[in-house]
């Protein structure tokens, strides 16, 4: 039978390994439209980030900060896109997997131009 100690050690090393928690995310506005689409080695809690700074508004993204002080929490959705399938591939790159990810959801949710949040511009 495991122990306890061996079956916290397991979920750390699995949990630590290239890929457990690497994905995209995204913010939407249902108002404007507008979203923010971006990768993470931690997607859920990087996106948990982003809600807690927008409810205490102090987010780094003026633009975002803005719709989300004139619309409201409710018009907003926060969703993980696509998680990183970790391989055991010697030549498997997470980071490039990532990246790749990142593009196709890119293509697919409109988030350039007056759609986007990504625009270096918005920050503070």
């Amino acid at each position: 039978m495991t122990d306890r100690r061996e079956l916290k050690r397991q979920y750390l090393e699995t949990r630590s390994r290239a890929g457990a928690g690497w994905g995209v995310y995204a913010i939407r506005n249902l108002i404007t439209g507008r979203a923010l689409v971006k990768g993470s080695t931690d997607a859920q809690s990087t996106l948990n980030r982003h809600h807690f700074e927008l409810k205490h508004g102090t987010h780094a993204n003026a633009l975002l900060r803005k719709d989300w002080a004139d619309h409201g929490e409710s018009s907003f959705v926060f969703e993980v896109l696509d998680l990183v399938k970790h391989r055991e591939a010697p030549d498997f790159d997470a980071a490039h997997e990532l990246e790749t990810l990142v593009t196709l959801w890119r293509q697919e949710i409109p988030c350039q131009g007056a759609s986007a949040y990504e625009n270096p511009e918005h920050t503070a």
